[in-house]
């Protein structure tokens, strides 16, 4: 798992718009990646939506918000328009963020083991580096979290 203050591992990833989000192109910008395990499942809409709807606080705080699962760009864009969302959703297949992380991990559903991602948020500072992780995140209620966080005093 990376650690505060390593750099985020770099990334070129597709959007739900079909462009391409990259590491570099977010340099000198602080951002929030949340990294979520599907699309259009109970836990992940409730995240998804929050964070929807807490959009113009973080707009105001000038930090953007990218949704990340390993869920293909297809599944992306019709997750977005089905719940309006208003920020970009990143397609990671190949794990080339969310592994170096390490968001991928057992998880166990009604006694039955599978791997997923670890619903986890990382804050990016203006330098490429990880600012905080919240790990274990519980859907409801998380985006504030992320507010309460970024308009702490660093």
């Amino acid at each position: 798992m990376s650690q505060i203050g390593d750099a985020i591992p770099g990334f070129i990833l597709d959007s739900d718009s079909g462009e391409s989000v990259s590491a570099s192109g977010l340099m000198g910008r602080r951002y929030v990646l949340y990294f979520y395990p599907k699309d259009d499942t109970p836990g992940c809409t409730i995240e998804a939506c929050q964070f929807r709807d807490n959009l113009p606080f973080f707009g105001n705080l000038g930090v953007p918000v990218f949704g990340v699962s390993p869920d293909p760009v297809k599944s992306h864009g019709k997750f977005k328009k089905k719940f309006d969302l208003n920020f970009p959703l990143l397609s990671d297949p190949d794990r080339t963020v969310i592994d170096p992380l390490g968001l991928w991990v057992e998880k166990t559903f009604m006694g039955r083991k599978y791997m997923g991602v670890a619903r986890t948020t990382v804050i990016v500072d203006k330098t490429g580096k990880i600012e905080h992780i919240f790990s274990g995140v519980k859907p409801d209620g998380h985006p504030e979290e992320v507010l309460a966080y970024l308009n702490a005093p660093l």
